[in-house]
């Protein structure tokens, strides 16, 4: 079987996958966008072109996502803010706080609580991917993921949620939800201005997160 790729198109994958590979075995170090490019011989205008072309997202959303990852894991683990902010390779505590905010929508403690004291509003939906769970809270969206292939009904979400912040007051709140899916899916010419930290930043990672953890 022939590929159906050009060679540029096979060594621009091919330096993206490397790019990924690195940065999955050293986003601890925290590198920087000209650090990444050089490693694949590009300039970091072009890297950065290129990376988001492939990938859906830059190289610096990319590495957010790996470091909130791994913090996650050490938090619902009840380790200590501090070290957890040290070990994921970030310079302090409010290095850490602030990158929850920005792509969780909530903070280190709320992870490592489980959610006490959250209030998430919770419903499922039909998106152009399938049926698709969101949690919000007052800060945004801290929750996005899509219905298991073998899902009955919509059970799955509260299932989910319950796992994940097994001390939060969940709200079944399609109103709410179907509102934020609905703004945030459209985007057709002429729909409503979505905020920019809906759109940008933590929706953005959201749906890219999800998509790539669908079975």
């Amino acid at each position: 079987m022939t590929s159906t790729q050009s060679p540029t198109q096979d060594d621009d994958y091919a330096r993206i996958e490397q790019a990924i590979a690195f940065l999955d075995e050293n986003f601890q170090e925290q590198p920087d966008l000209a650090e990444l490019a050089a490693r694949v011989g590009l300039s970091p205008w072009h890297f950065q072109r290129m990376f988001r072309r492939w990938a859906g997202i830059s190289p610096k959303r990319f590495l957010q996502f790996l470091t909130v990852d791994y913090a996650r894991g050490l938090l619902e683990r009840s380790s200590p803010v501090l070290d957890t902010a040290y070990d994921s390779g970030l310079s302090g505590p409010s290095r850490l706080h602030d990158l929850f905010v920005v792509t969780e929508a909530v903070t280190p403690g709320d992870v490592r609580r489980g959610g006490a004291g959250l209030e998430l509003h919770h419903g499922v939906h039909d998106s152009p991917f399938g049926r698709c769970g969101l949690a919000m809270n007052e800060r945004g969206i801290c929750t996005l993921t899509f219905a298991p292939p073998d899902a009955a009904g919509d059970a799955w979400l509260v299932d989910q949620l319950c796992t994940r912040w097994p001390n939060a007051t969940l709200i079944a709140d399609q109103e709410a939800t179907g509102d934020m899916v609905q703004r945030v899916f459209d985007l057709s010419e002429g729909s409503e201005a979505i905020p920019l930290h809906l759109r940008g930043t933590n929706f953005q990672i959201r749906v890219w997160e999800a998509l790539m953890r669908m079975p």
